[in-house]
């Protein structure tokens, strides 16, 4: 009886097993980056991928190695200006939400220059982590206010909420390795030129090969963008990590099958893999392959939305061979590192658009976009 008791809970074993699937990646090819932030109560996911991804950029270049640590909220403050003046001439119809893309970043930068996080944290309130509920509710107040009295854009106050909660901007250099700079200098002596970074799209709706208006909310400065077929996007997706790029990436998270907290996203409409736990899956999923028309559609019926930005850092391969890009989010490190595995699947289904360095663009596609070279020889 003992013998039977046994072989048959030894069975239950296996089968228990054999039920749970687990996934399991190989890098393939990783560039470096700075540690994982956490945006916490905040819409400013933008600010936090942009962010890392100069970080590498500047590690790229060799101007600094991974322990630099940039202020997103330096960022965060001089957009909500910009944002907030506009939404006044647009009569409180504009974003004068926390949410944004990656060129509203470079724009900032190209003002203001980049400032680091021992200098402007831009947490000026009882919190150890950032929180702009608060902040949001007066921003918003003062914003319907000044539309109704009709008196102009209303900088001081402005200025004052933003001074209460992120901190007075009262420090005009700082220290760097021994160095002094302004934020302007500091962006040059990291070599970081706006100008040499593009933003790519891939929709139907408008001409590939052209410069188009991505029509997201957060666009708000109308901003045009790259549009190339899906399969461009992806080459030089992968072309860029191949040669050292890293690539801030905005896309739609806002699915079942995008699992931060199981460190994987699939294409796998109808499956709930957010809710499994612990990343011990029942199976292992079979994904829906993803062309141009099944992307528009998704973007046509508004099942693809503009959620979240993160910071692509590298490729991976699972045990079966499949492709993965490796991605840094800002949501802390609540799921082991703060990194999560996304398939090419995915990316090619729920890609809003992507910020490169010019020359992490193939040639032949560089040429077809007629985007110059930063550098002559590549």
């Amino acid at each position: 009886m003992q013998r039977l008791l046994l072989v048959v809970a030894l069975l239950f074993t296996y089968t228990l097993g054999f039920s749970q699937y687990k996934y399991e990646f190989t890098i393939v090819k990783e560039n470096p980056a700075t540690s994982v932030k956490n945006q916490a109560k905040t819409g400013t996911c933008w600010s936090f991928a942009t962010t890392s991804f100069i970080e590498s950029e500047a590690i790229r270049k060799g101007k600094a190695d991974t322990t630099l640590n940039l202020s997103e909220m330096y960022i965060v403050r001089d957009v909500y200006l910009e944002r907030l003046k506009d939404n006044y001439y647009r009569r409180n119809r504009g974003n004068k939400g926390p949410g944004c893309v990656s060129h509203v970043y470079m724009k900032s930068i190209g003002r203001v220059g980049l400032m680091l996080e021992k200098d402007y944290d831009g947490i000026n309130y009882d919190s150890p982590t950032h929180d702009h509920s608060a902040l949001q509710k007066e921003l918003n107040k003062v914003s319907e206010e000044a539309v109704k009295e009709k008196k102009g854009v209303p900088y001081t106050q402005f200025y004052e909420v933003l001074d209460r909660y992120l901190g007075p901007l009262n420090i005009s250099t700082f220290e760097y390795r021994g160095k002094t700079y302004s934020s302007l200098d500091f962006m040059k002596a990291l070599d970081i030129q706006p100008n040499d970074y593009v933003e790519i799209t891939s929709f139907s709706h408008h001409p590939f090969y052209s410069k188009v208006y991505l029509e997201i909310p957060d666009n708000y400065d109308n901003e045009q963008y790259y549009n190339v077929p899906i399969d461009d996007l992806i080459e030089i997706m992968d072309n860029a990590i191949k040669k050292g790029y890293t690539i801030a990436w905005d896309a739609d998270v806002s699915e079942s099958y995008f699992a931060h907290a199981n460190k994987i996203a699939l294409f796998t409409p109808g499956e709930n893999i957010k809710a499994v736990k612990d990343g011990n899956f029942p199976q292992r999923y079979k994904e829906e392959s993803v062309d141009q028309e099944k992307r528009q559609q998704m973007f046509d019926n508004f099942t693809t939305t503009d959620d979240h930005l993160m910071h692509i850092t590298g490729i991976a391969k699972d045990q079966n061979g499949v492709k993965y890009y490796k991605v840094k989010n800002s949501w802390g490190i609540s799921n082991g590192d703060g990194y999560l595995y996304v398939s090419e699947n995915y990316m090619r289904a729920k890609t809003i658009a992507i910020l490169v360095h010019k020359n992490s663009i193939p040639r032949l596609i560089r040429k077809q976009l007629n985007i110059d070279s930063v550098f002559k020889l590549e």
